[in-house]
């Protein structure tokens, strides 16, 4: 006998359902109860497998499904990559030690949940991970109804549905987390994410690209290592071999591009895997079992702080004796410490806000360092040396940070964007220049780098005196301070007037500086303050209103804006700014970009990119634009764009971002009707009853919210009707009667729209699909079921006399 079960199957397992399973005895308990399953697990015809109604709970943990050969298990898993905010529910290595035990495969790619949930295979056939206080369904296998009879842990780590002849129904291969292991291979458009240490998805993933390129990447947009083809070839898959080789090969099988492992070859019976680890880089592992330990044998980025954003917001990597480590860019932020591939954060602050600076700014000095913009990761390159970097940057308002390369190119990049990140080593052949506020932020600090060098400049005029900070000019820089605070005074005293009018010019030309960066950047994105008299001006005294309190105006270089009035704002001036710190630092197709705001005590307002061709509502309804009610492709490419926008809010932000009042007259469309939705996250800024008053239940969230007003909104495009039904489920009738449409291909895609539709507006909540299903029901990636019984979505074929027509109802 080679292994046991003996998961209190008493009550897990009723007898009927061990019919079929290998075991050798059973165990019973003195009132005749099974107490064990004594199973028959050297048998390869035989398995380990469980049949349909197996579960196992949080509360399970210890007593967990083992495969045949015992290298791997399933079950919950506790204390993941440090962490305490639950559990979550997978397959993993199965060699004793906690640090030995990786996962391979995790649920939903690394949901967590509390103990009390509970994993179990339906007896419908399908796999199910659900909260059991709420009755939510954290992840499913979608197999329904699909003739699965049980499932199997396989020895090499797969675990698999399998129909009545044995058949392969489904299998944990064909959705990667973020391990490959040997039998398994990855195809386009798979892709291995990195875990998360904490509740906010990873940014790091490794993909295999159409044609063939493999590559490390963060955020979809920024690739730091690929395997550097210079041409495109017709890959099929990448796959990891016993032996030890990473390697992609084509149509043909031949191998177009591997690496190995530093043990290549030394046994095939080693185990081995390959992972994304949470620091952003690509390993292969090789299990060493006389010192019990996993060993890198190979990885993708040598030098840790060539992955991008590898120490966080604010932080810059660097290296010493110890390894590669993180220094803060603020003074006030802890000192350095060895980097973390398990952290995320290093605790490293924010950078102080430079429209706050009391005393003007001042321009950090960072040698053989490289700096570049997080969010979002696109930084702007121009041709200048290495003065007119600095002064470029010195001189615009948008500009936070640049760097000057030394490599003999002339590049200076600069970053727009106020989170920032980078690099530093001897080898670097670049020189980066971080604005920063004047005292007493920019010179308090204890300690002095002999790298940095500090250049004050003054908020209000163009020239600057440099200094090199050190402790000998510290009074002179304190002098310095002192003088010009006392002659602004002076000038105050003389002439009162004339300096505030002179001021307010000057405070309009930094603040609103598109004129300077348009010739450089017409797509200028920094998020700006602005006093009402500023709106005023910008907005032309509110002349031009598009409606009760949106207003249309233009910036100085032409760029056409709108304004929109907050007048029910409870939010203090801190929570104010954060969430609209928040909402600006959104960047997707698919959203009204947020270019600036005014807090006032008597004026609150957001400033928005001006979208032209108005709203959804007016491109459905328009009684001049009828054709739009027959373009049906149109309306599912709008539908798609919808839920893409709000799947990148739910999911992809640091936070969740709750649109909370999803209407047709808050989807815009541009002169290439391409979705623009507006008015995301403003729900907790106002009142809170006109916050809950679209509620209508108080048990739903803000985002399950959001997920049946798309519904609805998906059901009028689809209809063409402003009004829907109290149950919408009715009054979806007749979407087509055309039989040259139910033949061609678009008939499929308003099938799944339809189908989508309602599912998303079903009243218990946690039926209710996520954005990113719908995104991919919408896209045809996934397939979409009947919505249950009592709101079935069903074809109806209705004979007529002449000819059969199917109609799509829905009762």
């Amino acid at each position: 006998m080679h292994g046991y079960w003996s998961n209190q199957l008493k009550s897990k397992i009723p007898i009927k359902h061990l019919k079929g399973m290998c075991f050798r005895g059973l165990c019973f308990d003195g009132s005749g109860s099974i107490l064990a399953v004594i199973l028959v697990l050297g048998s390869v015809h035989c398995g380990f497998s469980v049949p349909l109604g197996f579960e196992i709970s949080g509360y399970d943990r210890g007593q967990n499904w083992v495969s045949e050969n015992g290298v791997f298990a399933f079950g919950f898993l506790d204390d993941y990559l440090g962490n305490d905010d639950g559990f979550v529910v997978g397959v993993w290595y199965n060699l004793g030690s906690k640090a030995a035990n990786v996962p391979v495969w995790t649920v939903g790619g690394g949901v967590r949940v509390s103990e009390n949930s509970t994993f179990m295979l339906s007896m419908d056939g399908k796999l199910v991970l659900i909260d059991n206080f709420n009755g939510v369904v954290h992840w499913s296998s979608n197999t329904s109804d699909l003739g699965v009879q049980n499932a199997s842990l396989m020895n090499n780590g797969n675990l698999v549905l399998k129909g009545k002849n044995g058949e392969v129904v489904w299998e944990s291969f064909n959705s990667p987390t973020d391990t490959l292991l040997p039998d398994q291979s990855l195809h386009f458009p798979q892709s291995l994410r990195a875990p998360s240490t904490n509740s906010i998805s990873s940014y790091y993933s490794f993909v295999i690209r159409r044609y063939g390129e493999l590559a490390l990447v963060w955020e979809d947009n920024v690739t730091y290592w690929s395997s550097h083809f210079t041409f495109p070839i017709d890959a099929k898959e990448v796959r990891l071999e016993a032996d030890g080789v990473l390697r992609l090969v084509d149509v043909t099988g031949a191998t177009v591009w591997s690496k190995s492992s530093e043990d290549f070859r030394e046994s095939s019976e080693v185990l081995r895997h390959v992972r994304i680890d949470p620091d952003g880089n690509l390993r292969m592992y090789y299990w060493d079992a006389d010192i019990h330990l996993w060993n890198v044998g190979w990885q993708a980025v040598e030098n840790q702080c060539n992955v991008f954003a590898s120490c966080g917001l604010y932080s810059i990597c660097g290296y010493n004796s110890i390894g590669p480590v993180c220094d803060c860019l603020s003074s006030d932020s802890p000192d350095k410490e060895v980097l973390s591939p398990s952290s995320s954060s290093h605790g490293c602050k924010k950078m102080v806000d430079l429209l706050n600076c009391k005393m003007g700014f001042s321009m950090m000095v960072l040698k053989n360092t490289v700096l570049y913009g997080l969010y979002p990761p696109h930084d702007f390159d121009i041709m200048l040396n290495q003065e007119a970097c600095k002064d470029y940057c010195s001189n615009s308002t948008s500009c936070i940070a640049s760097t000057s390369k030394n490599d003999g190119s002339g590049l200076c990049t600069i970053k727009r964007s106020s989170f920032i990140s980078g690099y530093q080593g001897a080898s670097v052949s670049a020189i980066s220049f971080l604005k920063v506020c004047l005292a007493p932020q920019a010179v308090s600090t204890g300690k002095a780098n002999p790298n940095v060098n500090v250049s004050l400049v003054s908020s209000s005029s163009g020239h600057s005196m440099s200094y090199v900070y050190s402790g000998k000019n510290f009074v002179v820089v304190v002098a310095l301070i002192v003088l010009l605070t006392m002659f602004v005074f002076l000038i105050l005293e003389l002439s009162v007037f004339g300096y505030v009018h002179w001021r307010r010019k000057v405070k309009n030309q930094e603040r609103i500086p598109f004129a300077k960066d348009t010739q450089m950047n017409p797509h200028y994105s920094a998020l700006i303050r602005l006093s009402f008299v500023e709106v005023n001006e910008l907005m032309n005294n509110f002349t031009d209103q598009l409606g009760p309190t949106v207003f249309k105006g233009l910036l100085p270089n032409k760029t056409s804006v709108i304004a929109k009035e907050l007048s029910t704002v409870v939010a203090s001036e801190r929570e104010f700014r954060m969430a609209v710190s928040t909402l600006g630092g959104t960047h997707h197709k698919n959203l009204v970009r947020l270019k600036g705001f005014c807090f006032e005590p008597k004026h609150k307002i957001l400033l928005y990119e001006y979208i032209s061709n108005g709203s959804l509502e007016h491109w459905l309804f328009n009684p001049k634009q009828k054709e739009n009610s027959g373009n049906w492709q149109q309306k599912l490419d709008i539908a798609l764009g919808i839920a893409r926008a709000l799947a990148y809010l739910h999911s992809e932000c640091q936070q969740c971002i709750a649109h909370g009042n999803l209407k047709l007259n808050n989807v815009l469309l541009d002169e290439n009707l391409t979705v623009k939705v507006s008015d995301f996250g403003l729900q907790c800024l106002i009142e809170k009853e006109t916050a809950s008053s679209s509620s209508s239940s108080s048990s739903e969230s803000s985002p399950e919210r959001d997920i049946y007003m798309f519904g609805k909104m998906l059901l009028q495009i689809l209809l063409g009707k402003r009004d829907i039904e109290d149950d919408p489920h009715r009054s979806v009738e007749a979407i087509n009667q055309d039989q040259k449409l139910q033949s061609s291909s678009m008939w499929d895609g308003i099938e799944r729209a339809s189908r989508i539709a309602l599912w998303c507006v079903q009243e218990p909540p946690f039926l209710r699909p996520s954005f990113k299903e719908v995104v991919k029901v919408l896209e045809g990636t996934l397939s979409v079921d009947r919505p249950p019984p009592n709101t079935a979505f069903r074809k109806v074929v209705q004979s007529v006399e002449d000819d059969n027509t199917e109609i799509l109802v829905v009762s």
